[in-house]
């Protein structure tokens, strides 16, 4: 009786919706996850529109808004893995949509007041960015307490569909709000978004199991692993070292480390050719803003087919071979689009690369976020989490404000096709020479100490505890 209750369970989602085997409470934390990447996409370039249509602000303003937000805040973020490691995850997650709710509220108010400046614009990225990343951390932490370990794949498949998703109808919703109700309303709609993913993170409901006390470095032990003192439970402070805890486990570990140059340097040269790319289609080449809009957001079905691909993809071809195929084959594409022209045929170069790059990176990017949380062990994954994403936005933003100055140099065109070129080096940095140790790449965890099963807070919501 009590097993076919619990199994039940498991099948119902927010408003009694069926999930077979995530269960009703990973229901909650994807509708959570759902309306505030809904309302993010919705808000596309919102900040770069206020900037040109309010503030009147240049491309020099513009380019400092895009890139310095991102990356003060991830600087800024630094100390939020080891912070959010030993507290439980969601009163932090709903801390962190409150906090961007709040933030961005602060544009329409001070629009509406005729006192909106660029300082606050900056000011506000900054913050949001940085609550992005310890809520990324948080979340990620307690997905991997919340299902069980054979379900990541599943769980990470539908939050990379509903990404797409958003990304198809978001920015062309936005803009019609943009035209009909001016340019901050798509701001007020995101931070409606993060409020109702707080509510959405609190109606999970359950007892979250209290997270592993944070160990007593041991005296004369600094740099070192810390070890735990007489008493066992009392937290030691955070300190400079616990900083770099994140960083050290992902460049000791030998799958995670050339996946995290992987993902870091690919990420970096497709986002660095993106503004280039429009200023070569918006200007030179002639295309309307609609036009360019359609170009991208057209093949982003390709990213929500290839995340219900990749479930049934692994489970054929095995998760390594999948992992290193996809991760391969997805940098082969975007050297095409040096080749854009005017009219249709331009745009439907666009489109195709767009289209099979986008599909590609649907079935990668589940696969690599689901196998990283089975590598990463329970008590470092919101310190890696964090670390990985601190990472990632500060490269990108480095290597976009690089590409900027590059095409000064050497024409947009010609710094496009370099990016390009130098995508087909990355593959070289997936961990070809390691395996999980199951032959196939499907099995268990190389995880350096990792636990072969769940965490210990997913033992307890697998006990019944209600460890949510």
């Amino acid at each position: 009786m009590g097993r076919d209750r619990e199994r039940r369970e498991r099948q119902r989602g927010p408003r009694g919706w069926r999930r077979p085997g995530l269960g009703r409470r990973f229901g909650w934390l994807w509708a959570a996850y759902a309306a505030s990447t809904f309302g993010t996409w919705l808000a596309f370039d919102a900040f770069a529109l206020i900037a040109v249509l309010v503030l009147h602000a240049g491309p020099a303003e513009v380019s400092v808004l895009a890139a310095a937000g991102p990356a003060v805040g991830a600087v800024l973020a630094v100390p939020f893995g080891p912070w959010v490691e030993f507290r439980r995850k969601r009163p932090v997650m709903i801390a962190t949509d409150l906090v961007r709710c709040a933030a961005l509220l602060t544009v329409p108010v001070a629009y509406a007041c005729g006192v909106l400046g660029f300082v606050q614009l900056l000011v506000v990225s900054v913050l949001v960015a940085a609550a992005d990343i310890a809520f990324g951390a948080a979340s990620g932490a307690y997905l991997k307490a919340l299902v069980p370990k054979t379900d990541l794949l599943a769980a990470s498949s539908r939050f990379e569909s509903t990404m797409w998703t958003a990304s198809v109808l978001g920015p062309p919703a936005g803009g019609f709000l943009v035209g009909v109700f001016g340019p901050v309303v798509t701001v007020v709609a995101d931070a409606a978004s993060y409020l109702l993913s707080a509510l959405g993170v609190r109606a999970i409901g359950g007892t979250e199991a209290a997270p592993r006390p944070r160990p007593v470095r041991a005296e004369g032990a600094e740099g070192a692993e810390g070890v735990e003192g007489a008493e066992g439970r009392a937290p030691g402070r955070l300190r400079a070292a616990d900083l770099l805890d994140g960083w050290r486990f992902v460049l000791t570990h030998p799958v995670l480390r050339p996946l995290f140059f992987n993902t870091l340097l690919t990420n970096a040269l497709i986002m660095a050719a993106a503004p280039l790319l429009a200023v070569l289609m918006l200007g030179p080449l002639g295309f309307a803003p609609w036009q360019y809009g359609l170009a991208f957001a057209v093949p982003c079905l390709g990213g929500l087919l290839g995340s219900r691909l990749a479930g049934p993809l692994v489970r054929r071809y095995g998760r390594r071979r999948m992992l290193l195929a996809t991760g391969a084959l997805r940098v082969c594409w975007p050297v095409g689009l040096v080749f854009v022209r005017p009219g249709v045929p331009g745009l439907a170069v666009v489109m195709v690369v767009e289209a099979v790059l986008i599909t590609l990176c649907g079935v990668f990017n589940p696969v690599y976020s689901a196998y990283r949380l089975e590598l990463t062990p329970s008590d470092r994954v919101a310190r890696t989490l964090a670390a990985w994403s601190a990472s990632g936005k500060l490269t990108t933003a480095a290597v976009t404000a690089l590409w900027g100055l590059l095409a000064v140099f050497t024409g947009t065109r010609a710094a496009i096709g370099l990016a390009g070129l130098l995508l087909f080096v990355t593959p070289v940095l997936l961990p070809w020479r390691t395996k999980d140790g199951d032959g196939d790449g499907d099995g268990d965890d190389a995880g350096g100490g990792e636990e072969r099963g769940r965490g210990p807070e997913g033992e307890a919501l697998a006990a019944g505890t209600g460890a949510a």
